[in-house]
């Protein structure tokens, strides 16, 4: 036997080669691949079908939002400008008596519609407002003529105040359980 020859210790009596690290680091990766993760489960992969219908629908579900935010010219309730909201038929018969009325040369609909307090309050509310009347115009389900809520009835009113409320101070009640309501005298004020 030749002594260079080491042999892998088959044979009672032959020397046993010593392992390296990398050895015993592949044998445990071995050992890994072969057990179970911890808990007592196996790993099991998900079908491709499986990922490629939630990409269609992910993709199906997105598509169609911004088919519709374009259509419908979503982007533009983020602006400022009036004829945002006549992108509505409904919404017609106020932008017009808006435009005959005493507000459109220092009012736009934000000014009355929006909350003044905080940037992320007015888009909170035109979120609200964008989701109902999304809803309502798409169904049907609205009255006509259209009705503001009593959440909207209230920034308006608020609105009222913020432009006004220097000239109102006499007459305001807002310390009181009832403060005064601009809008029952001047209801028609901002659609002329």
């Amino acid at each position: 036997m030749d002594p260079s020859h080491v042999d892998d210790g088959e044979f009672p009596g032959s020397p046993v080669p010593e392992a390296d690290a990398s050895d015993a680091s592949a044998a445990e990766a071995t050992v890994a691949e072969a057990s179970p993760p911890q808990g007592g489960r196996s790993r099991s992969r998900v079908p491709l079908w499986v990922i490629l219908a939630l990409a269609g629908l992910f993709g199906g579900v997105v598509g169609l939002g911004l088919f519709t935010i374009d259509y419908a010219s979503g982007a533009s309730y983020l602006s400022n400008d009036p004829e945002a909201c006549a992108n509505c038929h409904i919404m017609w018969e106020q932008f017009d008596g808006w435009n005959r009325g005493p507000h459109h040369t220092v009012a736009t609909c934000n000014d009355c519609h929006a909350p003044h307090d905080s940037l992320i309050r007015k888009y909170v509310v035109k979120a609200i407002n964008g989701v109902r009347h999304s809803y309502a115009f798409t169904t049907g389900d609205f009255s006509e003529p259209i009705r503001i809520t009593p959440m909207n009835e209230d920034i308006a009113r608020e609105a009222c105040l913020y432009c006004h409320g220097s000239l109102t101070n006499d007459i305001n009640h807002a310390d009181t359980a009832g403060p005064t309501d601009c809008l029952r005298c001047h209801s028609g004020v901002g659609h002329g």
